[in-house]
Formats: structure tokens, sequence, C-alpha cells
């Protein structure tokens, strides 16, 4: 007994002066010895063999075999449960029913490589050790390890059996595969040391698998005994490498495999989970590892077939292993076990390094003072948002580029871009799509035939290639079809357009491709998760850059560590609120305040977005395009956005031309048109009434002189059909006189000012318009396409949308009954503009909130955005500056402001340096260069009748905002 009392301090002395590191020893290392030698002193024998066999159940099998556990909890005292499929509340359960029943608690194991998903329902899916061994940063991996430990904890297992430490050679590995890290021995020891720091933080143990290398071999172990067939060197160099490395810096446990390693094992055809030159030999002594030393499971064919059920777990004891993973045959191994101790074959010594690491193993996960699991919100507890976060900061991660010709990610130039995506292989590809539509016009081409898809694809110059494979598990067969390989390799060879290969799939999937000539960019994406097919996307168009390497080689083409840098051109990607520092829960709170403007009957429906730091972290859609319809609104439904055109259509080409010289804030009306030299708004200036201090009117209803006495369209201004002088449509069935434009800008030049300075005006914006068209010769919505809204990516921005896009897609925004007298639908709602031909220098913009984002983006970031520098960030600061607010008056040159006392147009929580617009029909949008904030609100709260101004009185868009910035995590 006195020697039993002594063994753990023994060993933490061997441990310091031999300067290596046990991986058992807690921080309170006497406390735990003296816990390991009580307990162990106060064991029988057959209490102590117990300790040594870990089993095999599943949450998901029944009454019948949780009893069965039971009984051999209660009878042979077993150290430890494995637990295989089920779900998670079951299994949290059926633990604490177990740890219940044993008189000293159980270590908890899982196969849990990519996280508890590879064996549970309901829990989260990690990526696979292939997708990070593409990796650069060690530091990302070993968060994707504390969170699959966070989890494991959480879930009450002590040990989950990763890292895989096999060097995957093998392209045909059955096993392996996608759960190494890759070829690379220094690579695979990187990231599986990144495991065991990631592991150790969480609280949980890690295992090293599967010694001494599985991963050049084509035989699946758990059918038939692998050769690993290689010369001490080789092994040496490549399989035991990263074990090597990890061995004595802090991997806690180590599974041996089953595996046929001649060159390490003399007799023929011994599986090295009972070879004592391979474990005591090799591993214990010439490596001098202390960790725990699992079997890899005694159930399996490898060993199963070259030894009794009873005599494996005896041999494999002997040979140097600590704990005994799902025996065949537990009764008979344990009495096998026990007639060794008995006989004197296995020693005390033996028996007590044996059961005392596994007893300092319990210790150190806190079995010591074993509490049962709280199944309290558990599920919601294994999917929380850091999950997602470290996932997709992972995928960014390791997204890799092989090969990018003539620079052409990211892509550049979306004005002469013409997109097609061809979607091959067998599982869906509508994320990534979806997010390409979201950068870009793009279009899904699917073809019957090669023919088919020559004919197709004739009219793009741009085809991007998704490759998707199923994301279930890592062992899916990602072979391409002998068809799509081939018309690959064809759609490769069209002359008229430029190709890009994204592959969602091992990547080996490449290695069949025999030429790629033709693929001017090749991406390699690992996995065909969401995340991965919205961060494919993103990487193509340049919101995240290219980071990873191959870990694999793909034929001799793409070597190991094969990757192109590509870097990110500041566009808008999509994210999670926690990646940018801000909460998900209290973000749902615009979800309940938007309910309550539906609720309400504010508006029937509205979209959402909110950007931080160049991520859009909200961008959700709410109710119908009107009170009937049954048709929901979506992200792709298009506004009017009213007053925002004059910030994102007219006021960028100001700023442009003010860069040019071709006008300048100090400029009179008299400047910029001649005819008001006469006016008595011939001294305002463009600074004066871009910041709505010139003393305009508000508005002028132009409209109302072209009726009848019926107030009526009258015919003397109008025809139901265009006619010669009659060309400018108002709507359906409407075509004003052309020479009413001429009216229109007499009428501005007999204005009176007025007498109070600070007035919100429409007025100056008819001014501005004049100039810019006949400055360049073209129309505004032609000028503001060209400039901004093609290279922008913005696709859905424009006027007269019904002449560009399905009608329904287009928010109707009144029942006119006053004017035109019919839906309002597909036609600006301003009077005034529609009186231009829908294109107002201060209102006929239609858009929806993503294409919003990407304008105030562009400011936000000085003028810079997708690659291109639009404006220069002086001219960005110029016009968002208050130049009166000594005055009283909060605007800017164009932009509105935050107010200067109580109440205005913000919620009072943004910086001074923001700036937005709103719209009278419902719209409103905010930029906060402090908070990095992008803010849009859609809606058509005019709807039916302009006359609904509950959205204005309740003051909902501004309490969204200040929820939004309720949401930042200090």
């Amino acid at each position: 007994m006195r020697t039993n009392y002594l063994f753990p301090f023994f060993l933490l002395f061997f441990i310091l002066a031999s300067g290596q590191k046990n991986p058992l020893v807690a921080t309170d290392s006497l406390a735990q010895a003296a816990w390991v030698t009580a307990t162990y002193d106060a064991m029988t024998p057959e209490e102590k063999i117990g300790q040594l066999f870990m089993v095999s159940v599943a949450s998901n099998q029944g009454k019948a075999a949780a009893d069965r556990i039971k009984q051999l909890i209660r009878q042979h005292y077993i150290g430890g449960v494995i637990f295989s499929r089920g779900g998670p509340v079951r299994q949290a359960r059926l633990t604490n029913e177990f740890q219940a029943l044993s008189k000293i608690p159980l270590l908890i194991g899982q196969d849990a490589e990519w996280g508890l998903a590879m064996r549970l329902d309901s829990t989260y899916a990690f990526p696979w050790n292939m997708t990070l061994g593409a990796i650069q940063d060690s530091t990302i991996v070993e968060e994707v390890a504390y969170q699959m430990g966070r989890h494991a904890k959480r879930l009450g297992v002590h040990i989950n059996f990763a890292p895989v430490l096999d060097v995957n050679i093998n392209p045909k590995n059955p096993i392996i595969g996608n759960r190494s890290f890759g070829e690379d021995p220094a690579n695979v020891a990187k990231k599986g040391a990144a495991f065991v720091r990631g592991f150790e933080r969480a609280g949980i143990l890690s295992c090293g698998k599967h010694f001494p290398g599985h991963g050049d071999t084509a035989t699946d172990s758990h059918h038939d005994l692998p050769l690993i067939d290689f010369t001490k060197e080789r092994l040496d160099n490549v399989e035991l490498y990263p074990y090597k490395r990890l061995l004595q810096n802090g991997l806690n446990s180590v599974m041996v495999a089953h595996l046929n390693v001649p060159a390490l094992e003399k007799t023929t055809d011994k599986p090295s989970s009972l070879s004592k030159s391979i474990i005591t030999d090799l591993l214990k002594k010439r490596l001098q590892y202390q960790g725990l030393v699992f079997t890899d499971a005694l159930n399996m064919k490898a060993v199963t077939k070259t030894t009794e059920p009873g005599d494996v777990g005896l041999s494999a004891f002997l040979a140097g292993n600590d704990m005994l993973l799902m025996p065949e045959d537990l009764e008979a191994a344990k009495k096998k076990l026990l007639e060794a101790y008995n006989y004197g074959i296995i020693t005390e010594t033996r028996l007590a390094e044996s059961v005392k690491k596994i007893l300092m193993a319990k210790y150190k996960v806190g079995l010591h003072g074993y509490a049962p699991i709280d199944v309290t919100d558990l599920l919601e507890d294994l999917n929380d948002p850091d999950s997602d976060v470290v996932y997709e900061k992972a995928i960014e991660n390791a997204l890799t580029v092989v090969r990018n010709n003539v620079s052409l990610l990211p892509i550049k130039r979306l004005d002469n871009k013409k997109i097609a995506y061809v979607k091959f292989g067998d599982v869906a590809g509508d994320v990534f799509f979806n997010t390409l539509k979201k950068y870009a016009k793009a279009t899904h081409v699917q073809g019957k035939d090669l023919a088919d898809y020559r004919k197709k694809l004739a009219d793009y110059n741009l085809v991007i290639v998704g490759y998707h494979k199923s994301n279930q598990s890592p062992w899916k067969d990602h072979s391409f079809s002998q068809n799509q390989l081939f018309w690959l390799q064809q759609i490769a060879q069209l002359r008229s357009s430029n190709m890009v290969l994204v592959s969602f799939a091992n990547p080996y999937a490449l290695s069949e491709i025999v030429n790629f000539t033709g693929m001017d960019a090749i991406v390699v994406a690992y996995q065909n998760s969401p995340l991965a097919q919205e961060g494919a996307a993103e990487l193509l168009f340049g919101a995240i850059s290219g980071k990873g390497r191959l870990p694999v080689s793909i034929n001799e083409t793409f070597p190991v560590n094969t990757g192109v840098q590509v870097k990110g051109i500041a566009r808008l990607g999509y994210t999670l609120p926690e990646r940018v520092g801000m909460s998900s829960t209290r973000l749902a709170l615009v979800d309940t305040l938007v309910q309550h403007g539906l609720d309400s009957l504010m508006f029937p429906g509205a979209q959402v977005l909110v950007a931080r730091r160049g991520k859009v972290v909200y961008q959700k859609s709410f109710g119908h395009p009107t009170y009937d319809s049954k048709e929901k609104i979506t992200d792709d439904h298009i506004y009017d956005l009213a007053s925002l055109t004059k910030i994102l259509s007219t006021l960028p080409i100001i700023m442009k031309m003010e860069e040019e010289g071709k006008i300048r804030l100090n400029d009179t009306f008299q400047d910029l048109v001649p005819e008001y030299v006469d006016s008595e708004l011939k001294n305002v200036t463009v600074l004066k009434s871009l910041s709505h201090y010139g003393r305009l009117p508000a508005w002028i209803a132009f409209y109302v002189d072209t009726l009848n006495k019926n107030r009526k369209p009258s015919p003397e201004f109008y025809r139901t059909r265009p006619e010669d002088g009659f060309s400018i449509k108002v709507s359906e069935g409407l075509y004003l006189m052309d020479a009413f434009q001429d009216s229109i800008y007499n009428r501005i030049g007999r204005q009176e000012l007025k007498s109070n300075r600070y007035r919100y005006s429409d007025v100056a914006y008819y001014v501005f318009k004049k100039y810019i068209e006949e400055t360049y010769g073209k129309s505004l919505d032609v000028l503001a396409n060209d400039f901004l809204y093609k290279s922008l990516g913005a696709t859905n921005t424009g006027f007269n949308p019904a002449e560009r896009f399905d009608k329904a897609r287009i928010v109707p925004t009144e029942e006119d009954n006053y004017f035109r007298y019919q839906t309002v639908h597909g036609y600006v709602h301003d009077m005034g503009a529609a009186m231009q031909g829908g294109v107002g220098g201060h209102a006929g913009l239609f858009s929806n909130a993503n294409d919003v984002a990407k304008i105030m983006q562009m400011y936000l970031q000085g003028g810079y955005y997708g690659g291109q520098r639009y404006l220069n960030e002086r001219t960005v600061k110029k016009f968002n500056t208050c130049y009166f607010c000594h005055k009283e008056v909060r605007r800017g040159v164009g932009f509105d402001k935050p107010q200067l006392e109580d109440k205005g147009p913000t919620c009072g929580c943004v910086s001074r340096e923001s700036f937005g617009h709103s719209g009278f029909t419902g719209t409103y949008t905010w930029a906060d260069p402090k908070e990095e904030i992008v803010y849009v609100f859609l809606s058509n709260r005019t709807y039916p009748s302009a006359h609904n101004r509950l959205l204005v009185k309740s003051g909902l868009r501004t309490r969204i905002q200040r929820a939004i910035y309720d949401s930042i995590i200090n």
C-alpha cells in the first residue's frame, strides 16, 4: 500500500526530472495525486480491472442496450462509456443514469472528430480536418477545437477521440481521407497541436489517432488488417512525425490502430494494437510517452480475425495499452485479465500503472467533483452562434485558389460581365448561386447535353462552374461522373468566355481532371456546407481574401501547399452579428419591432438590412407587397426609394463633377441655369441648396395645373398612348406632353424665396438634374447607371423598373385617386418625378436593401468599393460636413445628419460623423463611420394611401436604429 500511495508522486518527480510533460497531470497535482491514490487503494482487483474497459452504447438503441450498460457498471465496474449514434438530450439523460450507478465516475468518450454531429442529431458539424489543413493560421484551428471541446463538455463528454494524426498520402484511402489534415507531416503536426490546445482550454481530453499511422493504405481496418509496408526511416519521417511533435506537448492520449507494420513488429500479421514492440518499446519507452494509451475498437475485423475475443483484451493490455475500447466480449476479456492478475502474469505495478493513469485522467476532467448534466437549454447551447462564427472564420481561411490566370479573381469590372452559373455534382448549390446574385447579375444555365450547354453559354463572357458534392460525411463519394468530367473540360475550351471552377468537394476530386486548360481560375472550397458556399461566392467577388493552401497534392499539376493569395477588394460580405461585435439575441429585437409595424398597419411589408465593418449581419424581409397579396416580400423585391434618390443618384454625380471642376459649391443657380438670371433664386448656391439652407419652397405640385375641372388628367396635357409631342410616360396609359418640361423649369424660376432659412426642399434637385444632363448630354438615369450602378454590382437599382424587371418583383406604392387614378406599380410615386418620365433628381430611383447598402458602404469607405475608386476620400468628407450647424441647420451637403437637439432623423445614438436620408414612401438609410454601420429600411408605407403616417409618427425606423446600436457588444 505504501508503494501505491507514492506512485503518483514518483511519477510527477520522474516527469519533472526528465523534462517531460505528463498530459494527465492536473494543475492541482498534489490534490490529484492524493485522490488517485485513495481511490485506487479502496478498489478490489475486480474493480481495478473493470476500469480498463470502455464500452460502447448509442442513445438511439433503446432500453435493452441501456440496461446492458447498467449491468456492466454494476457487475464489472467499467471505467467508461463511448457513445455512438443518437441525440444529445437522450445521451445526456443516459449519462446521468449511468453515472448515478457507478461507484467511480465514468469516463465518457465520443468519436466526434468534426464535432458532436459526427454521431448525434441536432448538434453542430464543424469543418473536416482536410478543410482545416488548408488554413495557415493555426489559432483558427485551435478555436474550432475549443468550440468542439466546449460542446463535448456541455454534454458531459470527457474525451473526444481526436485529432486524427494520420498523414494521408494515399488518395485512395477509404477510411481516412477528409479526416486527415493532409499529406504534409509538419502541417498535420501543427494542426494536431492546435486541436490539443483547443481541447485543453475547453477542459476535455484529446486523443491522437491512429498510431503509428493509418494514412498510406487503401484498406479499411474496420474490415481487414491494413498493411503499412514501409521502412523504419520512412515511418519515422512521415507517419510518426506528428506523434513525436505532440506526445511531449500535451496530447492526453493515443489510440493505437489495428495495422500490420512489419518494420515495427516482426510477428507476421500481428496488429499494432496487440504489439508490445510498437506500444511499449516504441511509444512508451523510445518516445517516452506518459499519457493514456487506448486501443482502437476491439470489435473491428482487423483484430478479431486474428485473435479470439477473450484473448484480444489480455493481449492488448500486455502489449502496453491502458484502456481497452469496445471489447467484443467484455465478460470473457475481464475474466482473462483477472486470471492473468491472479497468476502474476499481470503484476500489481503494471495494473497500477494503467488504472492510476485512468484515474488521473478522470480527475483532470473534474470527475472527482462530478455533477449531473443539466439538460435545460442543452440544444441551444450545442448550436450557439459562436460555432457559426468559428466555422465561418475557418472556411474563409481555408478557401484555396489554386489557379488565377490573368488575375481573374477577384472579379472586377462588373459593368462588362455577363455571368453564367453551371451546377455540376449531385447535390444543391442554391446558397452559392443566391450569393453570387447578391454581387452581380448571374443566370443559372442548365443543359441536357454538351451541345445544349455550348449553345446556351455562347452569350456569356464569364462561366462559373460549381461542383457540389454531399456534405453529410467525409466518406461520401466525391467523384465526377464521366459525362460531367467531359463536359467540364469542353466548356473550359469555349473561347467566348473566361471560366472559374469552384469545387465543393474533397480536393482529390480534381485529380480526375486530366486537362485544366481553359480553366482560368480554380477554387477549392472543400465542403458543400452553406457557409462554404457563401464564402466561396464572397471570395470570387473580393468580399474576402483567398488565403488557403492545398493540404494534399492534386496530381502533379497542383502540389501540396499550392495556394494563390487573392486579396479582397472591399465589397460587402455576409456574416453573423457576433463576427463583428454584435449580439444576435439583441439584434432579434428588430424582428419584433418590424412585426409591430406590420401588426399596426404602418406598412404592408418591409426589408431591413444591417451591416457592420463591411459585413451584412442582418438581412430580412417581412410582410407582403400589399395587404391583400399572398406573396411574401423577399430580398429580391424592389422598392420606390423616394428621396433616397437624392443621395444615391444625383449626389454622387455632383460629387464627381465637383472633383472634375464641372461644378463648385459656391456656384449659383444662375451659373447652372443661365435662364434664371432674373429669378429670385439666381443667387442660391449649390452649397446652401444641398444643405437645405437656400430658402427654397419645399416642393411644387406641378401636376395640379394639368388636371381638368374634375381633377382628372386633362386631354390638353395627356394622351392614353404615345403620340408626337406626347412621349413622356407618367404611368400606364398616361403620356405627358413633351413641352411641359419647360413649364416645370419656368415655374421653378418664378418661385419666391421663403422667409425661414432652413427648409427641406426637393426643388434644387430639379435644377441639378437639368444641369447634369446638359453638361454630359445624357439623361440622369443613364449617367448614374454608367458611373455607379453597373460597376458596383447594383443590378436591382435604377429608374423606371417596369421596363427592366418583372412587375411581380416591384412593390406597389399607392392606390392613386388624385392624379393617375390607378395603382402606382412599377412607376415612381412622386408626381414631379413621374412628370419627368420617372427620372427625377429628387425621386424615381428603385432598388432593394442589398443594393442600397452597397452604395452606402462605398461612401463609408471613402468613395472606394469593389476595387474601384468612385470618389476621392476628401470629397466624401467635404460633402459629409455640416457647414451651417452654427445656424442650427443639421444638414450636410446633400446628406442628412444627426439632430442637433433632442428630436430629429436618428435615434440620437449615432455619431456626429454619421449621415443618411429618409424617403416619403417609407424608406430610410444611414451610415456611421465611427461604428462602421450601414442601416437600410425599405417599406411602402404609402400603400394604399399616402395619408397613412403611422410609420412616421411612431418613429419606428429610428427605434430600429436604436436596437441596432444596443446590439453592439461592449
